[in-house]
């Protein structure tokens, strides 16, 4: 495999993530603390926290952990889940297990940016299937059909949709699983933001409930807004690619940090409680966006996504990439645009900006925008 390009988003947040004073721009819910967490425990693992040793930990994840994983799955056992130190080493290891020179895959545009450039870079040949925004970001199978080839292994899918924040709809989904079925394609499907969305209708079931051969891949740094624990994890009924994975796994983490496993049941086990808040907090936070963007309608065109994350388009005559350097510059306001989203595989539209919604204290910084606007627009 040669060498993996710089990863444009993640790179820009090492500059700007925790020294802007206002990251609008975050793809993760609201956080707990530990406090808050370990009262959610119940007697068993509230135990398990205060006598924790602090040795190693199975490669596939503690056992609890693993069957508490796949209690969130319908018809998934212990057996059906890899855990991994967060979802890119989970993402990582699945498209090394799945592809290999020669191999062909399709993904969607746009993406996280290791959904694409792990594949083109382990593979090298991989064709996108557009979301468009003229049809509400959604798939159009024609497309999938279209870009289908006899070598094609793996379709990679991300719903809901980071950065657009849509979810396929539902009889779309299903065609998708049965086109890979007739083809005996593996269908890697990003799920971290399954459990978000504000419309539960319209909540897709997981690729590997549904599938023999789908890979879903999780984590606690979304929904759950856990993201310190560094816990990710890939259900998957295909029990040899799950060993292939496995072993990738020993030349990375080895093992996952035993007190984040515990915490992980704990809220695993409280999901209930923890994503009826993060969904509480999202759906407030896109009415206040709504009242925001309606405000400022000849700069911004919005409709409230699916889940926390959207990506709205620009229309002032200085273009997106201008206008979020000064929001972040002057007013310490973070925003990612569209250049952070760019794909070598298709365009993707150069007037638009994630803005993620899934935290608490929103109003500050929209404030502070506010203020930007009425300084540099005269809004």
């Amino acid at each position: 495999m040669t060498m993996l390009p710089d990863f444009r988003l993640e790179t820009h947040f090492s500059r700007w993530e925790f020294t802007a004073r206002f990251n609008m721009a975050a793809s993760d819910c609201e956080t707990l603390t530990l406090r808050d967490l370990l009262a959610l425990a119940d007697e068993d693992d509230r135990a398990a926290w205060e006598d924790l040793t602090l040795g190693y930990t199975p490669t596939w994840g503690a056992p609890d952990l693993r069957g508490t994983i796949a209690s969130t799955y319908a018809g998934l056992s212990g057996a059906d889940i890899l855990t991994f130190a967060g979802a890119e080493e989970g993402l990582y290891c699945a498209m090394l297990a799945l592809l290999g020179p020669g191999d062909h895959a399709i993904v969607t545009v746009p993406n996280y940016q290791s959904m694409e450039t792990l594949p083109v870079t382990i593979a090298g040949s991989v064709t996108g299937v557009p979301l468009r925004p003229e049809n509400g970001w959604q798939l159009d199978l024609d497309d999938v059909r279209a870009a289908l080839r006899p070598e094609t292994k793996v379709i990679a899918v991300n719903f809901p949709n980071n950065p657009t924040g849509v979810v396929l709809d539902g009889s779309v989904f299903a065609g998708l699983v049965e086109l890979c079925r007739e083809r005996g394609i593996h269908l890697f499907s990003d799920e971290v933001y399954y459990g978000l969305e504000r419309d539960e209708a319209r909540r897709l079931p997981q690729a590997a409930e549904v599938y023999e051969k789908g890979v879903s891949l999780n984590v606690m740094s979304k929904a759950y807004g856990l993201a310190g624990l560094r816990i990710g994890w890939i259900a998957s009924r295909d029990h040899e690619l799950l060993q292939r994975m496995e072993r990738m796994k020993h030349y990375l983490s080895i093992c996952n940090a035993r007190p984040s496993e515990v915490l992980a049941q704990i809220a695993l086990k409280a999901r209930e409680t923890i994503l009826a808040r993060t969904r509480g907090i999202s759906a407030a936070n896109a009415q206040t966006l709504t009242g925001f963007f309606g405000d400022h309608a000849d700069l911004y065109e919005w409709s409230a996504p699916d889940a926390c994350v959207a990506f709205v388009r620009y229309l002032g005559r200085d273009g997106v990439e201008e206008h979020c350097r000064r929001l972040v510059e002057e007013a310490g306001v973070l925003l990612l645009p569209s250049s952070l989203f760019a794909s070598e595989l298709l365009p993707v539209p150069q007037d638009r900006f994630r803005v993620g919604f899934g935290r608490q204290d929103m109003q500050a910084g929209l404030e502070a925008w506010r203020r930007f606007l009425q300084t540099a627009y005269g809004q």
